[in-house]
């Protein structure tokens, strides 16, 4: 007899899992149910105080006395409870922070590391300062600004922020200093400069270059002196917990009054985290970071920068800001050096970004004659072409399919989600991130389920099941395909692909494959005109190449033309913190690529229909 109670629906985000519990049952019942790992030392009895969340969406029971003695007034009313001790009161939606977890989720931070020559915005002078005496009675920082004249700089200017502890650093250093100074070299000196720290001398000099993802941040130290990285982490990108998606991150900012500014505090502190943690593998002090380059989509550039977002979600969609911004790190909130700057690059419309003209400048698309298609996937995938020194780009919204959205046990690339599938003679053969059993399915797996499902004639060209493959079943009168029965499973339950799950892989992988040819449509070639196809991003690191040739995602290129890259955002971001020429490069290329709006597009309809297809 099916259970008449009434369940809650428990969304548990980053991880992208949700689980359904009974009245009564704890946030922990909910993640032990979904196959997520959170610390619980106490087994839940509320005295470890390591399954900390934070609820996000919807009512839980009171705060315990355990909870009132371990959590602060203020983490109480920002909704930070004890999972062991949490009740969902209805649907919930929760935050797990990072700490909580037993295992970290899979976070793509490689990607192509290219060394060019060093000329970065920022450069080191030693100098020894002349030591003030009844004689000499000038000010501390106009004997700095004459010493600084002398070798060769213009007198730079002093920002407040390093003026703050001028005399203190320059008297316990013995009047010898290492001068971190933004602008033109001394061989130029025509123009000022400004002083961006003063160090110990000898002290390298560091830059911080970050891709803001809409899901994963990722951030590299860079050493300015040669180019290259000496640390490099990645994180979750805390705005998850307001919102899966661009969209409902702008509908959030919209919905509440401080959105905007609660959204850029949290990625902020969790930069400031990043950049601690990176200086204290490379051994270095936070002052050392003298400069930074930020990356991201439009909206995760507006978020970082404090611009409104609202224009965004409105037709025509466009930016508040396309030029380079350079903005002072201190007012940003950056524990930077006191005087470093946050370079921005440019943005080329409402939904194609910084990161993508960083991805584009990474991969070499703006310097070849070649016909090449570079394009990043994500909730929104971003695609160029380039030929003949010519740029298209567009936005593609394929939405969150590939991040385990949407799907009915789908999840992000976490442990125990499935990687890999290959189906022969109707039997399912699956691959775990970490090996673990399944507990859910991750971008890269269901794609190659769909892939494998048409291959194997379990579903057609329109994406349906037939109910009489091996495999294929019914529940509630529903028809899906049994990825894991129960027992073989992380929480007991069975993983299953259903025509619903395919559908949402048909409709994104529509999306990126439609952008593609209306790209080609208005260069005027055909895809065997396409010499190189570059995939980047976190989930272009792990797709299998030929599923998605297979379901008809990307063109029917031969193999070797396909290259994937990994975070190459991240790899353009290091390039422009190095290089000023590559500021300069980038900057051209966000002016000269010709965005092409897909939805206004007379062949728009046509190529999306036809790409709903498998093929």
């Amino acid at each position: 007899m099916k259970d008449a109670r009434p369940k809650y629906e428990v969304d548990l985000e980053p991880i992208g899992r949700r689980a359904e519990i009974a009245p009564g049952q704890t946030l922990l019942d909910a993640t032990r149910s979904a196959g997520v790992d959170l610390e619980a030392l106490c087994g839940g009895e509320g005295w470890c105080h390591s399954c900390v969340v934070r609820l996000v969406r919807g009512d839980l029971n009171s705060p315990s006395l355990a909870e009132r003695d371990a959590l602060t007034p203020e983490q109480l009313a920002s909704g930070f409870r004890f999972a062991c001790q949490a009740v969902p009161l209805g649907d919930v939606k929760v935050d797990i922070p990072p700490e909580s977890l037993t295992a970290q989720q899979r976070l793509s931070i490689e990607g192509q590391e290219v060394l060019i020559r060093p000329e970065p915005a920022v450069t080191r002078l030693d100098l020894d300062v002349p030591v003030p005496t009844l004689h000499d009675l000038r000010s501390d920082a106009s004997r700095l600004c004459d010493g600084i004249s002398a070798a060769g700089f213009a007198a730079p200017d002093l920002p407040l922020a390093v003026l703050q502890d001028l005399s203190g650093q320059l008297r316990r250093q013995g009047w010898h200093a290492g001068l971190a100074i933004r602008g033109p070299r001394p061989e130029v000196g025509a123009h000022r400069g400004e002083l961006v720290a003063v160090l110990a001398p000898r002290a390298e000099l560091f830059g911080l270059a970050v891709d803001i993802g809409t899901t994963k941040l990722a951030a590299y130290l860079v050493n300015l002196a040669d180019g290259h990285t000496v640390a490099k982490a990645g994180a979750m990108n805390p705005q998850i917990g307001y919102g899966e998606d661009v969209v409902s991150r702008i509908a959030y900012c919209f919905e509440h009054r401080d959105g905007r500014s609660v959204l850029q505090a949290t990625v902020i502190e969790s930069l400031n985290a990043l950049a601690a943690q990176l200086c204290a593998e490379a051994g270095a002090k936070s002052e050392q970071v003298v400069d930074a380059v930020v990356v991201g989509n439009t909206a995760m550039h507006h978020l970082f920068a404090g611009l409104p977002i609202d224009q965004l979600g409105q037709a025509p969609y466009v930016a508040a800001v396309s030029d380079p911004l350079d903005l002072r790190a201190r007012d940003l909130g950056l524990k930077l050096a006191p005087g470093a700057y946050v370079h921005l690059p440019a943005n080329v419309a409402g939904f194609v970004g910084a990161d993508h003209v960083a991805m584009a400048a990474a991969t070499g698309a703006w310097e070849t004659p070649r016909t090449i298609v570079a394009l990043d996937i994500g909730t929104n995938t971003e695609v160029t072409l380039a030929r003949g020194g010519h740029f298209w780009c567009c936005s593609c919204a394929s939405g969150p399919a590939f991040e385990g959205a949407h799907i009915k046990d789908g999840m992000r690339a976490a442990p125990g989600a499935i990687e890999r599938i290959a189906i022969s003679d109707g039997k399912p053969y699956l691959k775990t991130i970490g090996d673990r059993p399944p507990v859910g399915i991750c971008g890269s797996g269901i794609l190659d389920a769909v892939s494998e499902l048409f291959r194997a004639g379990i579903i057609n060209r329109k994406g349906m099941l037939d109910e009489g493959a091996p495999g294929v079943g019914r529940t509630d009168g529903v028809l899906e395909f049994t990825l894991a029965p129960g027992p073989a499973t992380g929480h007991g339950k069975p993983l299953v692909i259903t025509r619903k799950d395919i559908n949402e892989i048909q409709l994104a992988k529509a999306a990126i494959r439609t952008g593609v040819d209306i790209l080609l449509y208005e260069s005027r070639c055909s895809f065997e005109d396409i010499e190189e196809f570059t995939i980047a991003g976190a989930f272009g690191t792990y797709l299998d190449v030929s599923s998605s040739v297979r379901i008809g995602m990307f063109p029917p290129l031969p193999l070797d033309r396909f290259h994937q890259v990994g975070n190459a955002a991240g790899a353009g971001a290091r390039q422009m913190l190095v290089s000023l020429a590559r500021r300069e490069a980038a900057a051209r290329l966000a002016r000269r690529a010709e965005y092409v709006e897909l939805t206004v597009h007379p062949e728009f309809t046509h190529k999306y229909m036809k790409a709903l297809y498998l093929d």
